[in-house]
């Protein structure tokens, strides 16, 4: 799919991803599921680079659910330390590129290693301005909410806030991706029709886009070929087409 048949003038603003498959691609070439991750960093980079070069501003992509903590200690093991050497050797490449790196999620949950890496590129980016590239670890939206609802009703309870002053945009702000917009576009790879507890809150009017492509297959060229999909569907928001035309 060609750069050139994207309409720059309608790109989704914010897209987020559920990079899935690693394991099953690995199965199928009768490696272990670790090699699956190993390949997976490099679409990772693919389509990093494809969205800061057409002009998206903001990429989530969904790396490590709070659920994933339940999986082989082996295999979380390596995603962390891949973690840790993926960020060490992209650094440059975000800053070339006037990228900064946010993270949701619980990073108290991390591993020191991890976190204190997370934390050194995240200072060293939090200038730039080109794009945001929100990586979500250990995160899950029920626990994104919950900790919102917590927060709020603290706020109620200490007369910092009333009841009646809660709206949406309220509810916004007490979010991980409160400077964030809300998602226009969310793709899964792999097959899968799943949102896997994901954005809930924030994909409440995204695009769903579905790729039978595993994930260490996915390239800058699938990433395009979904957003011409997006510009092509008519975005309404409640509205009848009459109405937005």
């Amino acid at each position: 799919m060609s750069e050139e048949l994207i309409n720059k003038n309608n790109l989704p603003e914010h897209i987020a991803v559920i990079m899935d498959g690693n394991g099953r691609w690995a199965k199928q070439k009768g490696k272990l599921r670790v090699f699956g991750h190993e390949n997976g960093a490099k679409a990772v980079k693919e389509v990093v680079e494809g969205c800061a070069e057409i002009g998206v501003k903001n990429l989530t992509l969904y790396a490590f659910s709070t659920e994933n903590w339940n999986r082989p200690k082996m295999e979380v093991d390596t995603l962390m330390k891949l973690l840790v050497s993926s960020l060490r050797k992209e650094l440059h490449t975000l800053v070339e590129n006037n990228i900064r790196l946010k993270i949701i999620g619980t990073i108290e949950a991390l591993p020191e290693t991890a976190r204190k890496e997370l934390l050194e590129v995240i200072e060293k980016t939090k200038q730039n301005t080109h794009m945001t590239l929100t990586i979500a670890l250990s995160y899950g939206s029920r626990e994104e909410l919950k900790n919102a609802v917590i927060e709020l009703c603290t706020k109620v309870k200490n007369n910092i806030i009333s009841i009646d002053s809660i709206d949406e945009s309220i509810i916004n702000n007490h979010l991980y991706t409160h400077d964030l917009p809300d998602v226009d576009l969310l793709i899964r790879t792999s097959g899968e029709h799943r949102i896997s507890n994901f954005l809930l809150w924030q994909i409440a009017y995204a695009e769903l886009y579905f790729t039978k492509t595993l994930w260490p297959d996915f390239t800058k060229e699938h990433l395009w070929e979904a957003i011409i999909n997006y510009q092509n569907r008519e975005r309404r928001f409640g509205k009848t087409s009459e109405q937005l035309n």
